[in-house]
């Protein structure tokens, strides 16, 4: 009968003559997946903005035109607003890398009321205090060139930075001047003109991209633009021999922008480059 011990030896030199065998044969390589980068982009793109822009105006200044009129010493302006405006905006513009773009762009901003109060004492009927409301609406096409520093893209988020310059062709309709007398009558103007103005525009701006896919984006930006200080049309009057024949100045008229835009690059979208393995 065959020991034991016999056919543990024979198992083990034939375990340790397989090994030896299965040695000598190539060994099966892993398979090599090659990493993959995106490659640079660059080229001309499509946008488009829309969004709400809230508008303001720092004085609310005279000029007149009848210079025999004495205007009232102690005329002030006790209260100015101005609504917000809608944007809607299109551009065209070249990506020179993932760094850094520049851009053409037009938008036309929809028509605000705005309104301002003016009152003074003196020459006021009655020995009290007069008020003249003036009212209108304001509207704008603004031009501007525009240069972008795009920061890095983290979980394809691309925070930027941007300024631009141009132009805002103002329109001003619809101005009205109603006085309030403290003997109990009242005044009347207008301006049977629109008024046409362009004013030197700039603007700052900051935002975040979101990379869709390489060839579209979609931006969320704020933006601070300088509109100029447009003119009204000159005011006519009602019911009074003198009449100062005024036209006014919304000076320093700013807005602080809201908008989300969109992006088509106009160029087919890179594919993906492997990197070279070395060998």
């Amino acid at each position: 009968m065959v020991s034991v011990r016999f056919l543990t030896c024979i198992g083990a030199a034939a375990l340790i003559g397989t090994s030896a065998y299965a040695a000598d044969l190539p060994q099966p390589q892993p398979m090599y997946q090659p990493p993959v980068m995106v490659a640079a982009t660059s080229g001309w793109y499509l946008r488009g903005d829309v969004g709400v822009g809230v508008t303001d105006f720092t004085q609310f200044d005279h000029s007149q035109t009848n210079a025999a009129f004495v205007w009232p010493a102690s005329w002030q302006i006790v209260q100015k607003d101005i609504q917000d405006t809608s944007i809607f905006g299109f551009g065209v513009g070249y990506e020179v890398n993932n760094w850094l773009r520049f851009d053409v762009t037009g938008e036309y901003r929809t028509k605000a009321m705005f309104k301002a109060t003016g009152s003074y004492t003196n020459f006021c009927g009655g020995g009290g205090i007069c008020f003249d409301v003036n009212t209108g609406n304001y509207s704008a096409a603004v031009f501007m060139a525009n240069a972008y520093i795009d920061l890095g893209t983290w979980w394809c988020i691309t925070p930027y930075i941007g300024a631009g310059v141009g132009g805002a062709v103002s329109r001003i309709t619809g101005v009205q001047d109603n006085g309030i007398i403290s003997d109990g009558t009242a005044g009347f103007g207008f301006a049977p003109n629109d008024s046409w103005n362009t004013n030197l525009a700039w603007n700052v701006q900051a935002g975040l991209t979101y990379n869709v896919t390489n060839s579209f984006k979609v931006d969320f930006s704020y933006r601070f633009l300088s509109l100029g200080s447009p003119q009204t049309g000159v005011v006519l009057c009602q019911n009074t021999a003198s009449c100062p024949g005024a036209f006014y100045t919304l000076k320093d008229m700013t807005s602080q922008d809201f908008r989300i835009g969109f992006r088509w690059m106009l160029q087919p979208e890179p594919p993906p480059m492997p990197l070279m393995s070395r060998g």
